[in-house]
């Protein structure tokens, strides 16, 4: 036998190994199998983890960006007119928040964790200084003795109201940023806290929120089932809330947005705790994006998240007392938080009844601006980028007994809103891009075996037919190919 012929069948042995291996293991998805696996073992919150440092002190900036509301004619509004706010802003900080005593729990299958939220004002990313700037809004600890006394009688409802005439206190005052952001001296609840030692005499947004932690967590870390990766089994001991009128909305669903599961879908739903919402929420799929050269799914509410129990009658739980529900697109909170009638929407009322948006002029809701959203690398479930965005609101409206609200007209009266936003860092994204190709090599190996013998059957077919014109020109052709397949591995 010639050194040709053995070539030739040298390469018809080869090629068919390696077009019946390759085959096999595409249609038995081995590869990929294999991958999921490691996925879904290394991907916890297990001492051992990788993800788990990262975890405890997550590498990307978060910054907070605070707008306000400045309102321009509160006498109009006093009178029974409309009112007209200002949009300012933003006033940015960035917000620290590694995780503390952080305890495992059940064999490593749970964890105890505590994250406290440190705020540190960044100049270079707001449009003013807050201990200078004036914003003139609702007095909310006014509005706050108003909703406490609606249920006492007329005669101290006027006693009151004629108390607070003679200190000069008015529905709306004037303060720097920093002071409705971070507390100040408030002169009502100082009154208040000389007879109730319990009542604080300072009042501020953010007040006592610097340093502190929202709540004691217990995490599942994912030992058990992959699926339950960074969900909430407890917050402050409780595995569902009260303040709800059903089940359903009382439950405490999902992760605390940090972490999702590995091997996302776009059919399924995502939930998020949020305490500040006092509520849990899902967010679905809206598109595919990407961030940093990393492919992601972007998830976001769906407008039936706060919508009106009209329209979708799961949220008729959010109704407190049972029936009391306000409209598309609010959530009235004080329920959860005493004092002041707090309600939270999307900012500028986006998503919201047009009613509400129609009641204040300066509103512009647009999706870019005020859309909350979460951009996700499906194959480890990591958050590539975030925005949350929440406006606080309060509910103004008319009290028997306080001359200064009987023309006012019932208004959801926007205050601030804050734009919390992280976007991974360059290194992290660097290390992100470097795995994902090793996983796209090793999940395509197969298809890269089953070109390669695609190429020897072509070079074994012109071989034989001992064509060489032909063979140039299909070599030519393979090489083409191969470098086709490459590139579209490396993309993918």
């Amino acid at each position: 036998m010639t050194r040709r012929s053995c070539a030739i069948y040298a390469t018809g042995i080869v090629c068919a190994h390696l077009l019946i291996v390759g085959i096999a293991l595409v249609v038995a998805q081995v590869f990929q199998t294999m991958i999921h696996s490691r996925l879904k073992k290394e991907i916890t919150l297990t001492e051992k983890s990788q993800v788990f440092e990262s975890w405890k002190n997550p590498p990307p900036p978060v910054y907070m960006e605070y707008y306000f509301f400045n309102v321009t004619n509160p006498e109009v509004f006093l009178a029974g007119g409309k009112a007209a706010v200002k949009q300012i802003g933003p006033y940015t900080y960035r917000e620290y928040r590694p995780r503390e005593n952080v305890t495992f729990l059940e064999n490593g299958t749970k964890l105890y964790a505590l994250n406290p939220k440190t705020f540190v004002f960044v100049p270079e990313k707001s449009a003013g200084n807050p201990e200078v700037d004036i914003i003139r809004t609702v007095n909310i600890p006014y509005v706050a003795v108003l909703s406490e006394l609606s249920s006492y009688s007329f005669l101290l409802r006027t006693f009151v109201s004629m108390y607070m005439n003679s200190l000069g206190i008015e529905m709306f005052m004037t303060r720097t940023v920093h002071e409705v952001l971070w507390g100040f001296k408030d002169p009502l609840l100082s009154k208040i806290h000389s007879m109730k030692p319990e009542v604080d005499e300072y009042f501020g947004l953010m007040w006592k929120k610097n340093g502190t932690h929202e709540g004691e967590f217990v995490f599942h870390t994912g030992e058990e089932n992959y699926l339950d990766y960074g969900k909430i089994d407890t917050w402050n001991g409780l595995r569902e809330m009260s303040w709800w009128s059903s089940n359903q909305s009382n439950m405490i669903n999902g992760t605390d947005g940090a972490v999702f599961h590995p091997l996302i879908n776009r059919n399924e739903l995502l939930y998020i705790f949020a305490a500040d919402l006092c509520r849990s929420i899902h967010l679905a799929y809206v598109k595919d994006v990407e961030v940093k050269g990393i492919q992601a799914y972007r998830f976001a509410p769906p407008s039936d998240v706060l919508m009106s129990p009209k329209d979708n009658p799961t949220n008729a739980g959010f109704c407190v007392p049972a029936g009391d529900c306000l409209g598309t697109g609010v959530l009235k909170v004080s329920v959860c938080r005493e004092g002041a009638p707090i309600v939270v929407s999307f900012p500028h009322f986006y998503q919201a009844d047009p009613v509400y948006i129609n009641a204040v002029d300066g509103l512009s809701p647009n999706k870019e601006e005020h859309e909350t959203y979460l951009d996700l690398q499906p194959t480890t479930g990591v958050p590539i980028r975030a925005c949350k965005r929440a406006q606080l609101n309060i509910i103004l409206k008319r009290v028997p007994g306080f001359p200064k609200t009987r023309f006012i007209n019932e208004t959801i009266f926007p205050i601030m809103f804050v734009n919390e936003t992280a976007t991974i860092d360059d290194d992290s994204a660097a290390q992100m891009r470097t795995l994902l190709l090793i996983v796209t090599l090793v999940s395509n190996f197969p298809l890269l075996i089953v070109g390669m013998g695609i190429i020897l059957l072509l070079v074994l077919l012109q071989v034989l037919t001992q064509s060489y014109v032909h063979f140039s020109a299909i070599l030519d052709q393979v090489v083409f190919l191969f470098f086709s397949l490459a590139e579209c591995f490396s993309n993918r």
